[in-house]
């Protein structure tokens, strides 16, 4: 679930693309890096860390070009390291190519394997290496045909922007389950995860990359291809159900509202008996605005967010995810002390934060505590580019909605229905990837 961006100017784009990577830094928090093309050659700096601490004054100033890409990881294939930060840059036919991913590979190590075999060496540790090889290896003067090749060849989720030094190229798999938004700027092109890196610069935007198209920018203007093979479109329901922003339109879905519909909805099928409704900050405020208005229950703040915490679940450790619960979340205990309240939260997937909070809560005095959850439980391991690779680290895949209850200490527990969750979405349910939720792959990974 890492954060790309992309951008095709007239002028210096190094602040540009900083203050965008800045905007999709919730999408990942481990490592960062640009690539700026100045014409003639790609500079590329990466580092670990936060966008605002890897790129300092002097180090911005060292990106001059019109033409840029960049990403905010959170790792999935591969590890931490500073090794695995992308972009990456790599030479092919005599000139650099820059490339960010965001998604995950089923059949990367099969691939791995296949080019380590005829010689090629690794530097990294991730399947975004694997496509880059593969492109500057069909690459035959097209970078087009080149690109059309290695999605012949790559099966999984991908939303990529590649670079040359004269031109700027998006391109999402045919399933479109990663986002990929495009815009204009003043002076030229924008493509990035989420439509709020457009928005931040001033530019205006304009649409979804298609499942399975890839545009390319260069002094000519933009050029739109289509790979040849169809496919079902399954847009990624969990995007809007934790990763996104409260203001991200992805896919004609728009963060907020399908929060909000959630809330109203999960009302209706799991009424709760309390005195208050309290949002779980920030993906849970939409939902408990939601359930509120619906109930008519009052909407009380009491739980503060400490601002300067990351994502808990992007944490790359167990432990490291139950100290950043306790360091983010404080209970208001004026505000919860002798009441009855209803938790509302986006989704439980360790039940970390859920148990950390609730009794943290019964602590500040709150007199029930009851949980109600705006997506389905996580049952099933997602292939696609969230950390769950293993079903052994869902509690939902071993235990059963009263065990989750007694485990997290919550008085009642609900989750919202698979179909009123693809009710909220008003786009159709076949439009929609649910395998973490339903078991249905769109890409069977048995099958790889």
């Amino acid at each position: 679930m890492c954060g790309i961006i992309g951008i095709y100017n007239n002028s210096n784009i190094n602040k540009q693309l900083f203050y965008g990577l800045n905007c999709l830094q919730h999408r990942g928090q481990e490592s960062c890096g640009m690539s700026i093309s100045d014409g003639d050659k790609l500079i590329r700096r990466n580092g670990m860390g936060l966008v605002i601490d890897v790129f300092k004054p002097n180090i911005l100033e060292e990106l001059n070009g019109n033409i840029g890409i960049g990403h905010v990881r959170y790792s999935t294939a591969g590890g931490s390291y500073d090794y695995n930060t992308q972009p990456l840059l790599a030479y092919t036919k005599g000139e650099q190519i820059s490339l960010s991913h965001n998604g995950n590979l089923i059949n990367y190590q099969i691939l791995k394997a296949r080019l380590e075999e005829d010689g090629m060496m690794f530097q990294t540790t991730i399947d975004s290496e694997v496509i880059l090889y593969l492109i500057t290896r069909y690459n035959k003067g097209d970078i087009v045909e080149a690109i059309k090749e290695t999605m012949k060849r790559i099966v999984g989720a991908y939303s990529i922007v590649v670079m040359l030094k004269d031109k700027l190229i998006a391109v999402r798999d045919p399933h479109g389950i990663r986002p990929l938004v495009m815009g204009n700027l003043e002076n030229g092109t924008i493509f990035a995860s989420e439509n709020a890196a457009i928005e931040i610069l001033g530019g205006n935007f304009t649409r979804d990359v298609a499942p399975g198209e890839i545009v390319v920018v260069d002094k000519d203007g933009e050029h739109s291809y289509m790979f040849e093979h169809k496919t079902k479109k399954s847009h990624c329901i969990f995007e809007h159900v934790y990763f996104a922003r409260n203001d991200a339109t992805l896919d004609d879905i728009n963060s907020y509202m399908f929060r909000r519909r959630s809330g109203k909805i999960l009302w209706k099928e799991a009424p709760c008996d309390v005195d208050l409704v309290v949002p779980v900050p920030d993906s849970g405020y939409p939902s408990a605005i939601g359930y509120s208005q619906e109930s008519g229950i009052p909407l009380a703040e009491g739980l503060v967010k400490n601002r300067y915490m990351g994502r808990t679940f992007i944490k790359p450790t167990q432990e490291e995810r139950e100290i950043a619960v306790k360091l983010k979340l404080n209970p208001l205990s004026h505000v919860v002390k002798d009441k009855r309240i209803v938790l509302i939260d986006d989704s439980i997937v360790r039940g970390t934060t859920s148990r950390n909070l609730i009794q943290n809560l019964r602590n500040a005095g709150a007199k029930e505590v009851h949980m109600r959850i705006t997506a389905p439980p996580v049952k099933y391991s997602c292939y696609y580019g969230i950390d769950t690779p293993s079903r052994k680290n869902l509690i939902a895949a071993s235990m059963s909605i009263d065990e989750i209850r007694e485990l997290i200490g919550a008085d009642s527990l609900s989750f919202i229905s698979i179909d009123g969750m693809t009710q909220a979405a008003r786009i159709g349910g076949e439009n929609l990837c649910k395998a973490c939720f339903d078991g249905e792959y769109p890409i069977d990974p048995c099958l790889v």
